[in-house]
């Protein structure tokens, strides 16, 4: 049976970034379809399973004409072995019956000598099917594992996709400021008025968001068209809500890690990132002062990122907090 050796060229796996912004990295992956690349993936490993089953077919074959082989050997070297038993008996039957004999005599010797060869031929025939299902075994298991590496990919960019689709959507519609009910109070909250133009005319009184000590510095996010603050705290420290409003998003995204967008009306946001847990969900209403979560470590340090957006606007935040 002629071979069918399947090419087994390392899958093209899709680089599916996560979305550091309001636009996808250019360069990684692009212009591969990972439908495509699961369909030729699924084509390989669809070829495997027929010629998996055509070698174990041949395989099974090959096992029963060794046997068939191995007791004609057996039948012919018995024949063989009588035949040169009788020596030189057959002289006496004049020179045609010693010819005659001897011509038997060779005749036997190679139907054995076939009979071997074939045995070795079958046997290493055996051999090459069983190799090859090894190594189609293995090449099973390389393109398993690239096809679930390849789905998880494009999953996590399906996932990623509606991240940023969440995250852009949540700058773009907002309710009026009387849309939502501030409760004041408490250390370093508003005072009791509420502003008539609501978040607008809270500039500079917002309640600071983390509790406790807190260090500030200027930063910034590779998607944020402006300035943010990097509020250096203890990890676990409790995060509140800077003014009333409703959670327009909560869920990780980017560089920004676990974040809550609070709609504070009139296309006025708060982003609070870097969280360690979020205590709010999409779509809660909060009151100026409540816990939407606490301070996370990314790696470089306990700290809380805060902007203030107008729409899709990033304004410096400080003169809102009053710092």
């Amino acid at each position: 049976m002629k071979r069918r050796w399947l090419a087994l060229a390392p899958a093209a796996l899709v680089a599916l970034p996560m979305s550091a912004g309001r636009a996808a990295p250019s360069g990684s992956g692009a212009g591969v379809d990972p439908v495509l690349a699961l369909a030729d993936l699924d084509r390989k490993l669809a070829n495997l399973d027929s010629q998996e089953k055509d070698d174990k077919e041949e395989l099974a074959q090959t096992a029963d004409r060794v046997a068939a082989a191995q007791a004609r050997l057996i039948a012919h070297g018995r024949a063989f072995y009588k035949l040169t038993r009788a020596g030189l008996l057959p002289v006496g039957g004049g020179f045609d019956a010693l010819v005659t004999h001897a011509m038997h005599v060779e005749r036997a010797r190679r139907q054995v000598v076939q009979d071997i060869e074939e045995r070795r031929k079958l046997h290493g025939r055996a051999e090459d099917l069983e190799r090859d299902l090894d190594h189609l075994s293995h090449d099973r298991v390389t393109l398993g594992s690239q096809r679930r590496a390849l789905d998880a990919s494009r999953l996590a960019a399906e996932d990623d996709m509606r991240r940023q689709a969440a995250f852009d959507k949540a700058f773009e519609t907002s309710t009026g400021a009387g849309e939502y009910v501030a409760v004041y109070g408490g250390a370093g909250g508003l005072a009791p008025e509420v502003p008539a133009g609501g978040f607008a005319d809270a500039r500079g009184r917002l309640i600071f968001p983390v509790v406790g000590r807190a260090e500030a510095r200027p930063a910034r996010r590779d998607s944020a068209a402006g300035p943010g603050l990097e509020i250096q705290a203890a990890a676990g420290s409790v995060v509140r809500a800077v003014f009333a409003g409703r959670v327009a998003f909560a869920d990780h995204y980017g560089p920004y890690g676990r974040i809550v967008i609070l709609d504070h009306g009139n296309h006025y946001y708060t982003v609070s990132g870097n969280l360690d847990e979020v205590d709010v969900k999409t779509g809660a209403d909060v009151a100026a002062g409540d816990r939407i979560g606490t301070v996370g470590d990314d790696g470089r340090g306990s700290m809380l990122y805060f902007e203030v957006r107008q729409g899709a606007r990033t304004l410096p935040p400080g003169p809102w907090l009053g710092i």
